[in-house]
């Protein structure tokens, strides 16, 4: 590799070029740099270059950094804008640390790394300029040096491209239901006592069968129906264990198979019909602590588990108290999660079935589920079963499954599809079923195949339905007795697991009054009622983030909110005390019913 001498300046540039004849950067054989006025050609692109607010500029290869300190000048003009440099050439890397002008090399919207991880460059961009800041990415190529690497930098550019659509895509998300999901969680914190974290479970190393409510589930079940006969009904005997999600749990209760686990995440009440009529009271339930409050009382036993959907200091908070159960990364999709839950309960073998993100111009859901049934429930002679308004909607289009079938899917499926390749691919002990959904990444089993993985190891090593780790059972009724499943229990036993829930209810309860106390105080200082300095009010505010986190202008801002000078938004946050303070009292008065909780702020 030729070196030459360090320069930004376009006026000395011809003079070292005529010195240098010859003049460039080569590696392996490749010219790198451009033999003519380089620094001309990049300070060219840079004054053609319309610079835009909020984007985020990627350039693969910086070499000299040839273009850059007017570049960077341009963004001053531009705001929210930033320039992120990567090289994956550890010589040429050097280069750049000892050549890019200092001035550059520090300023406060440009990084430059050698990271060549997805990943990793994408929390760097994060840590630097916060979340949600660019709505946009654009590639900047000054040199010829990510041709060493063509692949690898496209990989990134595309990670920081589909960071960027994602962080959006949440903060919508959190517009709509931000509010609900917080309101949720607080109102399932009375949960707690009685419920455990979903890490007390464990299926060894019994292989374990995620199931969705895609409609290649049906195949699937069938064809385990054919092989495993009455076992598959059979939750003590059956020699494999079952996840599934809580759409296609009146799939399974039409064919008579209990689950070992139900997992659900929905905030909203559309996915109690779920429910209805197709579980029973020893049934497992893994819930979402931003899962609807109802969802805990359609099942027998409650796992709790957490996903941080945003960043709030209230989780903060429960985390320190050591309140908070166990956490799982927010992959906005019940298939997904119940597949990350999957395993981490199981060391063997997980295989997916009916996680298909497409659809058919007749299927939807599989057999029995809810939404198959609403369709049937919905036929008249003026209305098919078909749905081709939602089948060939503008958004929608078709594209081969796994089977090479054309299906059905829209942009949000491809999308989770998309993020189940990118979490789960790398995870040996993952594999797929055949059918018509689309392809995951992983790979796919032959029904022998997947019959011989479900059948698993020796029965010695496969924990029977009974020998699963006992939770924390629900709530005592308020006379004081045992709930049902704690009746075959010891008495020792049973009194061991009382004390702990009543234990964990008074830390839960102090935790509530505690917030409550907050809430006021912010109401009297907002009312006038009460004095209290600007650093006060903000350090407040700050504290009680759930109240605005959802807010348009707080969601589109990462997080961040106007200043309590802002008296629009004080107003909105005044608005939202007072159900939340009733939300507390209602807390407060579920703890005080099922475990003798008073209330130390009212005594009650």
């Amino acid at each position: 590799m030729s070196d030459d001498l360090p320069g930004t300046s376009r006026e000395d540039a011809p003079k070292r070029i005529e010195a240098r004849r010859g003049f460039s950067v080569s590696l392996g054989g490749r010219i790198l740099l451009s033999l003519i006025d380089p620094v001309g050609q990049a300070e060219r692109l840079v004054e053609n270059l319309k610079v835009s607010g909020r984007t985020l500029y990627f350039c693969p290869s910086p070499l000299y950094g040839y273009g850059f300190r007017p570049l960077l000048e341009k963004m001053e003009a531009a705001a929210f804008s930033a320039l992120v440099c990567v090289e994956l050439d550890d010589k040429l890397l050097d280069l750049s640390l000892q050549h890019i002008d200092r001035s550059v090399l520090t300023h406060p919207r440009f990084r430059l790394t050698g990271t060549g991880s997805p990943a990793g460059l994408c929390s760097l961009v994060r840590n630097a300029w916060g979340p949600r800041t660019f709505r946009r990415m654009e590639i900047l190529r000054f040199s010829a040096g990510w041709r060493l690497f063509p692949e690898r930098y496209d990989e990134l550019a595309a990670a920081l491209d589909r960071e960027i659509a994602l962080d959006w895509g949440n903060a919508m998300t959190l517009l709509k239901l931000g509010r609900r999901y917080i309101r949720n969680a607080l109102r399932n914190l009375s949960l707690i006592p009685g419920a455990s974290p979903v890490s007390d479970l464990s299926f060894g190393s019994a292989p374990v069968l995620v199931l969705g409510a895609g409609p290649s589930l049906d195949g699937v079940l069938r064809g385990l129906a054919e092989n495993f006969g009455p076992l598959l009904a059979d939750r003590d005997r059956r020699p494999f264990r079952i996840i599934c999600v809580d759409t296609c749990l009146a799939s399974l209760s039409a064919r008579n198979i209990r689950p070992d686990l139900v997992v659900a995440l929905e905030s909203q009440h559309w996915n109690l019909r779920d429910f209805v009529g197709a579980g029973d009271r020893e049934t497992p339930l893994a819930m979402d602590l931003s899962a609807l409050p109802a969802t805990a009382e359609t099942l027998g036993k409650v796992y709790l588990f957490y996903t941080p959907w945003t960043e709030l200091r209230i989780f903060g908070r429960l985390e320190k108290t050591d309140l908070l159960p166990d956490c799982f990364l927010p992959l906005g999709s019940v298939g997904l999660s119940a597949v990350s839950i999957a395993l981490e309960l199981s060391r063997g073998p997980v295989v997916t079935a009916g996680i298909d993100f497409s659809f058919t111009l007749d299927s939807y859901h599989a057999r029995a589920a809810s939404g198959h049934g609403e369709k049937l429930g919905r036929q008249n002679r003026f209305r098919g079963i078909l749905n081709p308004e939602a089948a060939f909607r503008g958004n929608s289009f078709s594209t081969p499954s796994k089977s090479g079938a054309a299906v059905r899917s829209d942009p949000s499926m491809r999308n989770y599809r998309d993020l189940f390749e990118r979490e789960f691919a790398s995870r040996d002990r993952l594999r797929d079923t055949e059918g018509i959904g689309l392809p995951l990444g992983i790979p796919v089993l032959a029904p022998d195949a997947l019959y011989a993985t479900l059948a698993g190891p020796p029965a010695g090593d496969i924990p029977s339905a009974g020998d699963i780790p006992p939770v924390g059972e629900n709530p005592p009724v308020a006379e004081g007795g045992l709930s049902a499943g704690e009746t075959a229990l010891s008495g020792r036993s049973a009194g061991f697991l009382q004390k702990k829930a009543r234990e964990k209810a008074v830390r839960i309860g102090s935790f509530v009054s505690g917030e409550r106390e907050t809430l006021l105080r912010l109401r009297n200082i907002l009312t006038g009622e009460g004095r209290a300095g600007a650093e006060e009010l903000e350090k407040t505010l700050d504290h009680c983030d759930y109240l605005w986190a959802h807010f348009p202008d707080c969601a589109g801002a990462g997080g961040r909110r106007p200043s309590a000078a802002d008296i629009s938004f004080l107003k909105r946050v005044r608005a939202e005390i007072d159900p939340f303070v009733r939300l507390f009292d209602l807390v407060l008065r579920e703890l005080d019913i099922n475990y003798g909780n008073r209330n130390p702020a009212t005594g009650q």
